[in-house]
């Protein structure tokens, strides 16, 4: 039943691409007769060349030409800045684009996609077709129904230019490495061991949740690197306590993109500061600290964590999964294509803790060293040379001239395959001197952790795909158009608004990141006003991030799911209703903000509403028969 509902949407999108687009020269029917002329709608002429900018910087549009028109729109973020007759030109763009190229583009077709890939992932419980009939349905309305172009969009532009972009290798390299590093720490039973120790110091299901909640704050630097190290190290702690996979899963995503979205030194903080600096602002970097207590989806998701943990109050899907791991050894929630049985682990005898907790350590050393080094910390003839983080420098003059620090410049990609590559050759000396385990062994781990990691490998270059295919039909020009169309005209409750379209945007997409440059941008030339600007910054921020943690789609979420070995569509349906009572508070609070332009008293607010919210839920909500037993 559920697959024939997958594929009957399928087959509705694509009767609809086809059906809805009918000029003779884009479908090449060479059946329709010559004298039948092509009905087109009235248009207003294209505004002659202009030029933005000043210089060797200096461009050159012609709306009337269609590459042009895309180069405006695809310059979206830099041009809504720069061009002051931005809201006419990018409307001669778009009415290019739609008349010469592709009329779905820029309109709500565009986040059909990921939508229905979404939706089918959701019903069918079945994450691989579903990206990938979500991709196939953003190639349809691209090519408009061509059989040949939907081809050669999914595959050409697709599947491969997806998966050959350098950023991207850079992940999958990083995710091999560190899945080979796993490997190498269970056979050398040091996973066994640090289980042992837990069992010892951390006496109850509260402590290891807790435990699992502390390390994801304090890993911080990067949100991959917190989701799987995190979870290779918490992941034999939870299954001795019995907590559910897919609540580990949640605990792990809950301090992933939240916390590094708070952290001053961390790539999201440097991504940030990048898109604000890019767009105008005169310090980025400044800009980003200003705007951290008013993150407040981030900053409640954290407290809604260890509320959780704390009072043993779990609603939803994730009240069952918890309930079923707490009374059978058998998690329904746990991924069993890339682990072994609930628990199991390698026992070696030789196995200490030092054995897994050493190489950690070392890992988040050379990360952070990676991270800064790809920043041009170490390099004489880089402005960023012994800079970590922004910083002036006061000129002649006596004016103040901004500078990038190494985060802000970082290449997280690179950096964390240095780091992980670098942590992989420490492990394999340390162990041979050891002697816990054989060279042998040690090379055994690396196809190891290469197959643990397939099923996130495959999943992150289907996202990757599908977020290819919404650009093409330019999803984020659509959520953009409502800011500075609908929504600008309320004023008063533009953050909660900015809010919920980059939440919708990031959840759509998968990407917040992507979210981050195209919105800030459009925030800081729609609000001039200082304070408001911080809050509307923040309230982009915070709903990229929700969206992002919501999404299916998402590489942070595949991350998660990976690291707790958890079933993905699991994880993405428990931790949902979590996610949303957090954003429903968060709506909330940007509302109020708008009005209480102080974080002194909007955080308290904003967690004064957060801890009410849960208290009346679990005061409203009937406890399960076994409530006593889950609190143990």
């Amino acid at each position: 039943m559920k697959k024939s509902l997958a594929l009957s949407l399928s087959a509705l999108l694509a009767l609809a691409a086809a059906a809805s687009y009918s000029p003779a020269q884009d479908l090449d029917l060479a059946a329709v007769p010559a004298e039948v002329p092509a009905v087109e709608a009235p248009a207003e002429a294209a505004p002659a060349p202009f030029t933005i900018g000043d210089g060797d910087d200096a461009v050159t549009y012609d709306l009337a030409d269609a590459d042009s028109a895309q180069a405006f729109v695809d310059a979206y973020a830099d041009n809504v800045q720069a061009d002051p007759e931005f809201k006419a030109h990018i409307d001669s763009a778009l009415t290019t684009i739609r008349g010469e190229s592709n009329h779905f583009y820029g309109t709500w077709w565009a986040i059909l996609p990921p939508l229905l890939a979404i939706l089918l992932a959701l019903v069918t419980k079945e994450v691989y077709s579903s990206l990938f009939l979500g991709i196939l349905a953003g190639g349809l309305l691209y090519a408009k129904g061509a059989f040949e172009g939907t081809i050669v969009h999914v595959f050409s532009d697709g599947f491969i230019a997806s998966v050959a972009d350098a950023y991207n290798i850079g992940i999958l390299i990083f995710l091999v490495l560190l899945g080979a590093l796993v490997a190498m720490m269970n056979k050398t039973g040091g996973s066994a061991a640090f289980g042992r120790w837990a069992q010892t110091h951390i006496k109850s299901r509260l402590g290891a949740q807790v435990a699992t909640g502390i390390l994801g704050l304090l890993i911080f630097v990067d949100d991959y690197f917190n989701c799987l190290t995190v979870g290779s190290v918490m992941r034999p702690v939870t299954d001795a306590k019995k907590v559910s996979r897919a609540k580990l899963a949640y605990l792990i995503d809950a301090t992933a993109a939240p916390i590094c979205i708070i952290a001053p030194v961390s790539s999201w903080a440097a991504a940030v500061a990048g898109f604000a600096k890019g767009a105008g602002a005169e310090s980025g970097f400044s800009l980003f600290i200003a705007a951290i207590p008013y993150n407040f989806y981030a900053i409640l998701t954290i407290v809604t964590l260890f509320f959780i943990a704390a009072f043993g109050f779990d609603f939803g899907p994730m009240r069952l999964r918890e309930q079923a791991a707490l009374l059978d050894d058998s998690d329904p929630s746990a991924d069993t294509t890339t682990t072994s049985p609930r628990g199991t682990v390698h026992a070696n005898p030789k196995g200490r803790v030092a054995d897994l907790l050493v190489p950690v350590v070392v890992l988040i050393a050379a990360c952070v060293i990676g991270l800064i080094y790809s920043g041009g910390y170490f390099d004489s003839s880089s402005e960023c040379y012994r800079h970590i983080v922004d910083y002036k420098t006061v000129l002649e003059d006596g004016t103040l001239e901004q500078h990038p620090g190494a985060f802000s410049n970082a290449d997280a990609s690179v950096g964390l395959v240095y780091g992980a590559a670098f942590a992989l050759v420490f492990a394999v000396i340390y162990y041979l001197c050891r002697r816990v385990v054989s060279f042998k062994d040690c090379m055994a781990s690396l196809p190891e952790g290469f197959n643990a990691m397939v099923p996130a490998i495959l999943i992150l270059c289907c996202a990757w795909t599908l977020k290819t295919m919404t650009d093409s039909l330019g999803a984020k020009v659509f959520i953009s158009q409502l800011i500075n169309g609908p929504a600008a005209s309320l004023q008063a409750f533009l953050p909660a608004i900015i809010f919920v379209i980059a939440l919708v945007l990031a959840f759509s997409t998968g990407t917040s990141w992507g979210t981050f440059g195209i919105l800030i941008p459009i925030v800081l030339a729609a609000i001039p006003n200082h304070d408001s600007t911080i809050i509307a910054v923040s309230a982009c921020m915070a709903g990229a991030v929700c969206g992002d943690h919501c999404s299916p789609i998402s590489d942070t979420t595949i991350m998660a799911s990976a690291g707790a070995q958890c079933n993905h569509v699991e994880h993405v349906s428990t931790q949902l209703p979590y996610a949303m009572l957090v954003a429903f508070v968060s709506f909330v609070s940007y509302a109020i903000a708008a009005f209480v332009r102080n974080w002194i008293y909007m955080l308290p607010i904003s967690i004064i509403l957060m801890l009410a919210t849960l208290v009346i839920m679990k005061l409203a909500l009937p406890q399960p028969a076994q409530a006593p037993a889950l609190k143990k």
